[in-house]
């Protein structure tokens, strides 16, 4: 198969700029697709967008179908009302020029937690939208959600030093 001649970027979007110590998929990401289009580039070349595993990187992914959840934007999830303004208030200075992946994960992990507990205020269009995810994916989700789950008691049981507290 042949394909034109094209031209495009190669940028992976935590490499976006954002005020949550990582590039993630909200407006920095709708801003860059904009700057592509007007440099008349047709091709946003990513790498892999699944869960990190040892050493943050995209290509040491936990799941081939789950998504990167450092890549959900707050803004967004304030959009949706899962959030509000005000749980983004007390934003951690992050380091402006690398990621410090330990405290973002951990920040971030705190807004993923507070917008799923607020899941059962959202819009009945934003419920069913998710149980129409769940259901659609039940095929791998199920199976990935026992084994983060398994891993992150397993994990917290050994302590940093891998050793058996």
């Amino acid at each position: 198969m042949s394909f034109p001649r094209t031209s495009g970027v190669l940028l992976h979007p935590t490499s976006l700029e954002g005020r949550f110590g990582i590039g993630d998929l909200g407006d920095a990401a709708y801003r860059f697709l904009d700057f592509l289009e007007a440099a008349g580039q047709q091709i946003w070349q990513i790498l892999p967008l699944g869960p990190t595993g040892y050493g943050d990187s995209p290509y040491q992914s936990f799941s081939a179908f789950a998504g990167n959840p450092l890549l959900v934007s707050p803004e967004l999830l304030v959009k949706d009302a899962l959030l509000s303004e005000g749980d983004l208030a007390g934003v951690p200075d992050f380091p402006a020029d690398r990621v410090d992946f330990g405290r973002v994960i951990e920040y971030k992990q705190s807004l993923l937690t507070r917008a799923h507990e607020n899941l059962n205020h959202a819009s009945p269009e934003l419920r069913l939208e998710f149980d129409e995810f769940r259901q659609t994916h039940a095929s791998w989700l199920n199976d990935y959600a026992l084994y983060r789950a398994l891993k992150n008691e397993h994990e917290a049981r050994r302590g940093l030093t891998g050793k058996p507290r």
